[in-house]
């Protein structure tokens, strides 16, 4: 197939990408209001040999704002004013749970054990998202992952839908930009990328190298729709609320979920993980794509009134289990990760083993420490280095709780990106960060299931090699004046 290429030769200069928002969303206002740009030149496709500085990089960010700001508001005004509730009800709420004294001896367990029949009847009862059959296979890292979309991208006969937080502009980013738009005048493809943590992203350098000659595109969109079939739209941000989503489906018959974007980081940096799905279950992740695809479009929030697409019905898959969608979604008052968790964290007999980046929010600190201190045997793996100076130091006001309570906090020797959870014999995995932004006010998907065998599976293919590698922390490696004022800023983040 031909390859339409992006970029051309030049003198490279390391300007690409880093996850940035969950340190960044609540300054960036400030940041925005404070530029002194020209907006002339940034709807086009213009490579620049840097982008975190000058015209173009400015520029940029002021188009993230009109289109946070008046866009939204104009395609999306139900889902602007219902964020905005959301955001002004969560923010104080957090500011208040974090200083409310909790003791840990009087959280009482859960009557429902997860990974039990009782436990999903309870899930049904509370009107979770139905389980549906789907069979997960686990991608360890972008050398397990990148080649898995690479055979997907290729065997595609009907569609590539792609939803991603971050689509960078580094090499990796363009190297399948190239790969989309050749296929794409054979199968329809679709892009769909977050605005502004793809536009920050952009601004920031990788922690290596990329090929010499390489100049990052100024425009990810213009760049997969140059001389090419894809249909590429970002999704707006009003309020600065993102979706974090990373879902991709082929065909309407596989689909690959997690923590991965499109990047370098992902690709051979940092430690993150991948699930492939197949069964009736795809179609329903199909429809949550569309849903977000036709919000974005020009028609936003009037969209949804139309008639949903028909899917192909999906091939036989054996070997599948019962697994349930979750989302954090304040427009549609969906909080179910969030809930889910802690019923998983508070019923749980005998293990709880947490992967996160973000280990922040104070609901699910204080119920793991009480499972802690009931004895229940706690893991929680944090990164030693992570893309964030204040969530690191927010990780480690949460570690010093949790240790306190009875808990092993391990430290992963490199930035892991995984969001990954086990209750017993039930687990969670997906998008979610244990912070704020993931459970209250960002959009988020997670798979969940139950089932001692597929738990095994991912306690293999995760934990037991993790835990090898981590260090534990002592106590007093938590211990700081500064993790008060972190543990106050990591609550709203």
């Amino acid at each position: 197939m031909a390859r339409l290429s992006c970029h051309y030769s030049g003198a490279y200069l390391p300007v690409m990408s880093t996850h940035l928002l969950h340190s960044w969303q609540c300054g960036i206002i400030a940041a925005l209001v404070t530029l002194h740009v020209s907006c002339s030149g940034t709807s086009s496709n213009v490579r620049m040999e840097q982008t975190t500085n000058g015209i173009t990089s400015g520029g940029n960010l002021a188009m993230v704002a009109v289109r946070s700001t008046a866009l939204a508001a104009a395609r999306q005004p139900v889902t602007t004013t219902k964020l905005g509730l959301a955001v002004l009800w969560h923010r104080p709420r957090e500011i208040v749970s974090a200083n409310t004294p909790v003791n840990h001896a009087v959280q009482s367990m859960s009557a429902e054990a997860p990974g039990t029949p009782e436990f999903e009847d309870l899930l049904d009862r509370m009107r979770f998202p139905s389980a549906e059959a789907g069979k997960l296979t686990w991608l360890v890292d972008g050398p397990a992952f990148f080649p898995e979309l690479d055979r997907q991208i290729t065997a595609a006969r009907h569609s590539i839908k792609l939803q991603v937080y971050i689509f960078d502009n580094d090499d990796i980013g363009v190297r399948y930009a190239d790969v989309l738009k050749g296929r794409a005048s054979e199968v329809p493809v679709h892009v769909l990328f977050d605005d502004l943590g793809s536009t920050l992203a952009h601004r920031s350098a990788p922690g290596t190298l990329g090929p010499r000659g390489f100049v990052p595109p100024a425009n990810m969109s213009a760049c997969l729709q140059e001389k090419s079939k894809v249909r590429a739209r970002r999704t707006l941000n009003p309020w600065l609320v993102c979706d974090h989503t990373k879902l991709l489906v082929f065909d309407e018959q596989s689909a690959i979920l997690g923590g991965m974007n499109i990047g370098r980081e992902y690709y051979s940096e940092w430690h993150d993980l991948m699930v492939r799905v197949e069964g009736p279950i795809v179609q329903s992740l199909s429809r949550e794509f569309s849903r977000a695809w036709s919000k974005a479009g020009p028609w936003g929030d009037f969209s949804l009134l139309r008639k949903p697409a028909i899917f192909r019905r999906h091939a036989p898959v054996t070997g599948g289990i019962p697994l349930r969608i979750l989302r954090t979604d304040p427009v549609d008052g969906r909080y179910e990760i969030l809930d889910a968790s802690l019923l998983a964290i508070r019923g749980a007999r005998k293990r709880v083993w947490i992967q996160n980046p973000y280990f922040a929010h104070d609901d699910l600190v204080l119920a793991v420490a009480a499972a802690a201190h009931r004895g229940v045997d706690v893991r929680v793996i944090i990164p030693k280095g992570g893309d964030s100076t204040l969530m690191d130091a927010g990780n480690l006001s949460s570690a010093r709780s949790l240790i306190h309570a009875g808990a092993k906090v391990f430290m992963y020797p490199k930035m892991t990106h995984l969001k990954v959870m086990i209750c017993d014999d039930w687990a969670s995995v997906g998008s979610a960060n244990f912070d704020t932004l993931s459970m209250r006010i960002n959009r988020e998907l997670n798979l969940v299931f139950a089932g001692r065998a597929a738990v095994q599976e991912l306690e293999k293919a995760v934990f037991l090699p993790d835990l090898r590698q981590s260090r534990r922390i002592l106590p007093q490696e938590t211990k700081g004046i500064a993790n008060s004022l972190a543990e106050t800023l990591a609550d709203q983040l």
